[in-house]
């Protein structure tokens, strides 16, 4: 008997919540952004927190759902939402990861599906380790962001000049609220160097450009993803979302992550073949076959040039003490 709608999507809190991938996607999406952080305490006259609450972001984001204890809000919206970040650092690495290994320079046609493949795996497994750290330090560590004050509004009469706690905030809104003890690191800056910074290192090792004499534009076409990196990283400062330390610190964390993912499947940039990745499993067997049988052969062809030179060193020995035994 085929199920129905509300069967085959689950229910929680009032929450549409949609099965399979989709579904895992809006839960974890659900506990990065909605889940409250830790909060650390602090003083309505620390300047640090005293900047304005931009509206508009320089890379915005979708609106956050305010009702989500609404029986009609429908999860399946929340996680199909794209970030402009997502697009910028995933999407569009990924359709240009793509072009290339299979378009502008496949591999050979008996391993066609090979470079792609583990190409686009590597770059997966970049952005999902650099989200999951992301997220986890975030609400771990519960740093204030610097527009912190605008985001609480103090009630009227809380101390100036003392430690206070988040409840004496007045805002409604709960991610606008809590999101603001999610100053470190910068997620923005992680996310955007885990994919932009691993495409430049993708594109690095296409063309070369760590080898000698390499032409400019080449070097120029490598260094363009990791600057738009960057651009979305100063963003994050521009917005007062994050200051210097947040944002160096989160480009730091997706650039090592991006690093460490691309150099599992590809050598370093400085190699000859770099723009190669490394054999599979089967072709790697495949290849220790043959250098084993190679071996094999070429050691019995060695064994028998041995033998023949001895069977033609002894008689011409023994020819010569005849020669020179006297008569």
């Amino acid at each position: 008997m085929p199920r129905t709608a509300s069967q085959s999507s689950g229910m929680k809190n009032g929450v549409v919540q949609p099965d399979g991938v989709l579904g895992s996607i809006s839960r974890f999406w659900q506990v990065a952004t909605i889940a409250e952080p830790f909060h650390r305490m602090f003083s309505l006259d620390d300047r640090a927190l005293q900047y304005p609450h931009a509206e508009a972001e320089r890379v915005p984001r979708p609106n956050r759902p305010h009702n989500i204890g609404n029986p009609q809000f429908n999860s399946c919206l929340l996680a199909v939402e794209i970030e402009y970040n997502i697009l910028y650092s995933a999407i569009i690495p990924l359709l240009v990861i793509l072009l290339t290994t299979i378009i502008i320079a496949p591999s050979p046609p008996n391993n066609r599906l090979h470079k792609p493949q583990v190409t686009t795996i590597s770059l997966l497994t970049a952005l999902f380790l650099t989200s999951l750290i992301t997220d986890i330090a975030k609400n771990a560590i519960g740093r204030p962001r610097p527009d912190l004050l605008a985001r609480c509004k103090p009630a009227k009469g809380t101390p100036q000049h003392e430690l206070v706690s988040y409840t004496v905030c007045t805002e409604k809104g709960h991610h606008i609220l809590h999101d603001g003890w999610r100053s470190f690191p910068s997620g923005h800056s992680s996310f955007a160097f885990a994919g932009l910074g691993y495409l430049s290192l993708f594109l690095a090792g296409q063309l070369h450009v760590f080898c000698a004499r390499t032409d400019l534009l080449r070097v120029i076409l490598a260094l363009v993803p990791a600057i738009c990196a960057a651009m979305i990283s100063i963003s994050r400062c521009e917005d007062y979302r994050h200051d210097v330390y947040d944002v160096t610190i989160g480009s730091i964390l997706g650039m090592s992550l991006a690093y460490f993912s691309y150099r599992r499947y590809y050598p370093a940039l400085t190699d000859r073949r770099c723009d190669i990745p490394h054999p599979s499993l089967a072709e790697a067997g495949m290849l220790e076959k043959v250098r084993r049988d190679e071996e094999a052969r070429v050691g019995v062809g060695k064994t028998d040039v041995v033998e023949e030179d001895d069977s033609e060193v002894v008689p011409l020995r023994e020819g010569r003490r005849d020669s020179s035994s006297p008569e």
